[in-house]
């Protein structure tokens, strides 16, 4: 890998890349530095104790923290995107273009995808500031937002957050397009790696912190190579297109004709995306009853205590729930994103089939049976990374240090990885076409 990036620095073009995503994401660190309009700066201290503002400030990079115009991120494109890829198999039309149209139709989506982005990066804007003003993320970092408190400041916030998520939008495809990799993943990932010192140093200052930090780092590390085990694995399903006919070649009796290759199905198909939608599951009834939590009504009261209890990280009611949300999530992604590739009619149009399989339905009973079988393992790979902090912290019979086991969190570990496993395959590939040595040999 260092005798590839070496070559990779000493060809000025892709130097240039290089240089170019480097100075785009310090770029993007600069400005997750400058905060909305109204912040009561005293307060930011306190905002990463909750645990929603946490997972918020992982996906727009760590600038929620500071609550800046970057503090939204790329969060509603991605959520905008989740969006379009389940309303694809439902909406006909949207279907059609998805499906007949090619590259045409596909930017078409994306055109799509931008516009929903829009009211989806205000809603959550107007939101996020209502529960910072609120308090209900620790501390009252707006105290005069809202309409009826002072109109400007709020429509001042709320372009703020909806420019910084196009900024950040826009910064990501410019390093798509003219530096490495994929610009968006780039982007969360400097946001995700920002955040390790601080958990680093938190437990360094913990009682017995060598230890603990010792082997957290070490679980780290080996989560690490489970997770890059995991995603590379696929089963290659075997297809040939076309006709096989025996022929005699002098005293030889072949099969010629017809090509072969194969559907790569991988273990892990739904990435990290059934992590996020766990964990906003769960997270969601904690924040709301915190809200109640001091209700002047008693049985409106209890409930937010049972709530703020049962589901907040480090309750054992918490991480069961969340193990077994993010299998069934698992399940539901990957059924989705496998039905809009609609793989067996693909097959059939161009002539292709599986070996031993009829084409048509028998092809595709074959292939959701070996993608469920396959998606168990995933899912519950996925469901074990989601737990793993809090099976540590069991282990070392420290439960407080469940939601830091990790020096990344277990949604973000997935998001490091899999944006290290593309950029590399990505600078192999412009390595591969100048004849040098790639990564994998």
């Amino acid at each position: 890998m260092l005798t590839a990036l070496r070559s990779a620095f000493l060809l000025p073009e892709l130097r240039k890349k290089i240089l170019f995503t480097l100075g785009i994401l310090l770029l993007y660190r600069v400005l997750a530095q400058i905060p909305v309009p109204g912040v009561d700066r005293e307060a930011m201290g306190q905002i990463l104790q909750n645990d929603l503002a946490s997972l918020f400030d992982m996906l727009s990079g760590g600038a929620l923290s500071r609550f800046s115009i970057m503090a939204m991120g790329v969060y509603p494109y991605i959520t905008a995107s989740i969006i379009m890829q389940l309303l694809v198999p439902i909406i006909p039309q949207l279907e059609k273009i998805a499906k007949e149209e090619g590259d045409a139709g596909r930017q078409k989506i994306n055109q799509y995808t931008t516009y929903l982005t829009i009211p989806l990066a205000l809603l959550q804007g107007y939101g996020t500031a209502a529960l910072m003003s609120g308090g209900a993320f620790g501390s009252s970092l707006l105290p005069r937002f809202g309409f009826g408190k002072d109109p400007l400041l709020t429509i001042g916030v709320l372009a703020s957050l909806l420019t910084g998520s196009f900024i950040a939008l826009w910064l990501g495809n410019i390093i798509t397009e003219d530096g490495i990799g994929n610009g968006v993943s780039l982007i969360i990932f400097g946001g995700i790696v920002s955040r390790m010192w601080p958990r680093l140093n938190a437990l360094l200052a913990s009682t017995n912190g060598v230890f603990l930090t010792l082997v957290f780092t070490l679980v780290t590390i080996g989560t690490v190579f489970l997770i890059v085990y995991v995603q590379e694995g696929q089963r290659r399903i075997p297809v040939r297109y076309g006709k096989r006919v025996r022929t005699m070649r002098g005293n030889r009796l072949m099969m010629v004709g017809g090509q072969s290759s194969y559907v790569p199905i991988r273990v892990n198909s739904a990435g990290m995306i059934p992590l996020i939608f766990a964990s906003t599951l769960l997270i969601f009834p904690s924040t709301i009853a915190s809200a109640f939590i001091n209700s002047p009504i008693p049985w409106l009261q209890s409930i937010a205590q049972f709530l703020s209890v049962n589901f907040s990280i480090g309750s054992t009611a918490y991480w069961i729930a969340y193990f077994i949300l993010v299998v069934a999530f698992t399940f539901f992604y990957t059924a989705v994103i496998f039905q809009q590739q609609n793989i067996p009619e693909s097959l059939q149009r161009q002539g292709g089939y599986i070996p031993g399989i009829r084409p048509g339905k028998r092809t595709e009973e074959y292939l959701n049976k070996v993608v469920n079988r396959i998606t168990l393992v995933g899912a519950l790979f996925l469901g074990f990374v989601a737990i793993l902090p809090w099976l540590v912290s069991l282990l070392l019979r420290q439960p407080s240090l469940s939601n830091s086991a990790l020096l990344i969190t277990s949604a973000g570990l997935l998001i490091v990885v899999g944006v290290v496993l593309d950029t590399m395959k990505q600078l192999e590939a412009q390595l591969l076409m100048r004849h040098y040595e790639g990564f994998i040999k």
